[in-house]
């Protein structure tokens, strides 16, 4: 069964289930020649920004191909299109696939740790040991048989090794699907085997679409402000919803716009919400929004092209912010603070103290 790379399995924007799919036409067109040329690539690479939807276009090709070339299909995407690789989701194949239980198609990604309670950090070589020998089997049913690697830059060497070795002597009507969102970790073995498909970010109002589609109970102001946070992945934008992100933002851009006069009670208070073990994700969330603010202030200040701003108030405190000191400053700053919420994410170091200390680091900054 697959892992939903964006929230839980049961979600209907899971890869497994989800038949939605914007931004890619292109792709989906490339894949479709393909496959109406009689010249299918028996691997191909899907490489793009995390969350973009590059599963989803990979259990998409599933679908296609294991019901024959969409002989069982209806319309297209949202039901205007005829010549995409859309298949029906009350499909008999795609019932199947979303429930785990297509015995052509088979799916490695990282475990679940049990004892750790959350995924392992790399798929390792007892993950893929089967792949060889499913591959080169006699589909189930008279079709194709598929293999999903989602994601192969996860892949740690051995199984990266063993991943090779199927693409050097591909089955008969056997394919990989390599989902990758850091092609370049991956052994250039590898990467000369596939047929590579760039997919990119998408556009903010797809965004909002399709969190229209997926949160139907949304407002618009919040699907365009997780638009503007997510900056063209869906998958983001879903995550950040999941934590409540948005908001997150909103106080951590507050917090900041009071600097360099520091309110340092709605710092602590705001810190404090991120020291509970349970809140790695939160904790996750408000570091990678820190680093982008930053980033964002910092391109505004080497640029003068000023960015879209998400909340209000952010961008007279990235002006103020730019204006206090050289961008050579803020660059060393920005890659302190980046060290100290790593080394506090890998060491489980103090995490309120951790962001307490980022503050005082820009409001020391700005005030010298």
């Amino acid at each position: 069964m697959a892992r939903d790379e964006i929230t839980e399995e049961d979600t209907p924007f899971a890869p497994r289930k989800n038949d939605a799919l914007l931004g890619h036409e292109e792709a989906e067109k490339t894949i479709l020649e393909a496959w109406n040329s009689k010249r299918m690539h028996h691997a191909w690479l899907l490489c793009g920004p995390r969350g973009v939807g590059k599963a989803t276009l990979a259990y998409r090709m599933a679908r296609f191909i294991l019901s024959g070339g969409g002989e069982n299909g209806g319309a297209g995407l949202f039901g205007d299109q005829s010549d995409g690789l859309y298949v029906d989701p009350e499909d008999p194949v795609s019932r199947r696939i979303a429930g785990g239980g297509h015995g052509d198609l088979k799916v490695v990604e990282r475990l679940y740790d049990e004892k750790k309670k959350r995924l392992q950090g790399e798929i390792t070589v007892a993950s893929v040991r089967t792949v060889g020998n499913f591959m080169s089997k006699t589909s189930a049913e008279g079709g194709w048989r598929i293999v999903i690697v989602d994601a192969a830059d996860e892949l740690n060497r051995n199984a990266a090794n063993a991943i090779l070795k199927v693409l050097e002597e591909p089955p008969s009507n056997a394919m990989m699907i390599l989902v990758a969102h850091h092609p370049g970790r991956l052994l250039p073995t590898i990467r000369s085997r596939c047929r590579r498909l760039n997919l990119g970010a998408l556009e903010d109002y797809q965004v909002v679409d399709l969190l229209g589609r997926y949160c139907p109970e949304m407002d618009l102001g919040e699907r365009d402000a997780l638009s503007g946070l997510a900056e063209g992945s869906i998958g983001r934008a879903l995550q950040l919803r999941e934590v409540g992100g948005l908001g997150l933002y909103t106080e951590l851009v507050n917090i900041i716009a009071a600097l360099p006069d520091a309110d340092v009670a709605a710092q602590h208070k705001f810190a404090e919400r991120f020291s509970p073990a349970d809140k790695d994700a939160s904790f996750t969330t408000i570091t990678e929004l820190l680093h982008w603010w930053l980033a964002r202030m910092i391109r505004f200040a080497a640029t003068g092209q000023p960015p879209r701003e998400v909340v209000d108030g952010e961008l007279p405190a990235m002006q103020r912010m730019a204006a206090a000191q050289p961008l050579d400053q803020w660059l060393e700053v920005w890659e302190k603070i980046n060290e100290l919420m790593g080394a506090t994410r890998g060491l489980h170091l103090d995490r309120k103290q951790a962001l307490l200390n980022a503050f005082f680091m820009l409001e020391d900054t700005m005030r010298n």
